[in-house]
């Protein structure tokens, strides 16, 4: 509660609680305070941090307990970037950003899922990030490789010459026949989620096992662009298509050996997979060949400063009770952004300073074409001025990029400490989609990678 208490900025100097007198002051500042807090909820960011800038009394200004600002208030987990702060700070180039992940807690997260008591089969899914190094971990620690082009399988392939093509899971939407020709040729496991493919080219399907993506009509996640179910939804068969997916299965003489859904991403609700796997299960009743049932992924990840993530226990308690109930099936996951989030952080440099009648700005060499998720999702990455990094915040500001569009803002109203040109700033939860949806807009290079 007293770190929650600080990051709400409840610090109002030496204040006497024996005094009358003492206490009628105390209660103007906490009304004062509240005022404030009410614009922010309001979403008038703008008068916060007027009132910010204009602010004349040292008593009055918004400061933060230097520890609430980094580790958050409800969620004090290790972080293995501040360990390891010394060498990230000389990794760092001068003029360029750079992401680095870390593959210790790659290979500690992949181990959670694959180890998970009730879990048959664990899969990461690579379009999350498919640095080579990544991927090798990932499998080491007993994960197979979910796909969603053929260009992910010839990557996957590249990184690992060894790799098994029972531990490829191909999952492509409203791609090309070539694409399906060429993963059943390998012998990957193939998953359709629509009919075109069974309707249009029958011949390539003889003889091969299949699994049939649902939508199930409930989109979850926590934004709609990450929101992978729904009636509108472009992923997944509804439940009337099935009736003739098994008709053209049968005409093209393959096997529907499995059932996927995936409804969307960044979940913190254990019970989500129960219910998922209780809506295939009744699904499979209908059919007889069904021995795999993917509940998908979308597992939620923590946030220093934010909700927490998935807890591991809870989800295989759900599992065990899926289990239970349906003993026939094989129980399969595919979490992407679970494995490599935290494992990553984005390092770019200070380039300029601007404060303005309404706002600090701190601008940054890291542009949205590197990371694009606040722009595109409104996600949240924890922030940190990571060369002053014991430094006392002493100020609200905006986390700008170079790149002329207004979207493109890192973070806003994050609180900062005094920071100057050149100083190393480091974007939290930076390892799955990050480089992997980088472009070269504006003519500006994303940042490049390494590991650690």
């Amino acid at each position: 509660m007293e770190n929650a208490h600080n990051w709400i900025v409840l610090k109002f100097g030496e204040t006497s609680e024996k005094s009358l007198q003492d206490w009628c002051a105390l209660s103007k500042r906490i009304k004062h305070l509240l005022s404030r807090i009410g614009s922010m909820l309001k979403g008038n960011w703008r008068t916060l941090a007027r009132q910010q800038a204009n602010a004349s009394d040292a008593g009055d200004r918004i400061t933060l307990d230097q520890n609430d600002a980094s580790s958050g208030p409800l969620d004090p987990r290790p972080l293995w970037w501040r360990r390891r702060r010394d060498d990230l700070l000389a990794l760092c180039p001068p003029d360029r950003p750079l992401y680095v992940y870390d593959l210790e807690t790659v290979s500690a997260r992949a181990t959670t899922i694959a180890n998970l008591p009730h879990l048959d089969r664990g899969w990461y899914a690579m379009k999350a990030n498919g640095h080579p190094d990544v991927l090798r971990t990932a499998y080491a620690a007993g994960l197979g490789l979910e796909c969603v082009s053929i260009a992910e399988v010839h990557a996957a392939r590249e990184a690992i010459p060894d790799l098994d093509m029972d531990r490829i899971l191909f999952t492509p939407n409203f791609t090309a026949r070539a694409e399906y020709a060429e993963a059943l040729a390998l012998g990957v496991h193939l998953t359709l989620d629509g009919l075109y493919p069974l309707q249009a080219w029958p011949e390539l399907f003889d003889e091969h096992d299949i699994i049939l993506r649902v939508n199930p009509q409930t989109p979850e996640g926590h934004h709609r662009h990450v929101q992978t179910a729904g009636p509108d939804c472009k992923f997944g068969l509804h439940a009337g298509d099935l009736v003739e997916a098994q008709s053209l299965a049968g005409a093209a003489h393959c096997r529907i050996v499995g059932l996927h859904v995936h409804a969307g991403s960044g979940i913190n609700d254990p019970q989500h997979w129960g219910r998922v796997g209780r809506f295939l299960a009744e699904i499979a009743r209908q059919m007889p060949d069904i021995r795999i049932l993917d509940l998908g992924g979308g597992l939620g990840v923590d946030n220093a400063t934010g909700p927490q993530g998935i807890n591991a226990r809870a989800l295989d308690a759900e599992l065990a009770t899926l289990k239970s109930a349906y003993p026939d099936y094989a129980l399969w996951m595919e979490p992407g952004r679970f494995i490599v989030a935290e494992a990553g952080v984005l390092l770019a440099r200070v380039t300029q300073l601007k404060r303005t009648p309404d706002a600090w700005f701190i601008g940054i060499n890291a542009g949205m074409n590197s990371l694009i998720r606040p722009a595109l999702y409104g996600a949240h990455h924890d922030i940190v001025n990571l060369t002053r990094l014991h430094d006392t915040p002493d100020h609200i500001a905006e986390i700008v990029g170079p790149i002329c569009e207004t979207a493109d803002r890192f973070g806003a109203q994050r609180p900062m400490p005094p920071t100057r040109e050149g100083d190393v700033i480091l974007v939290d939860n930076g390892g799955a989609y990050g480089r992997v949806m980088g472009s070269h807009y504006n003519m500006r290079p994303p940042a490049e990678e390494s590991v650690i």
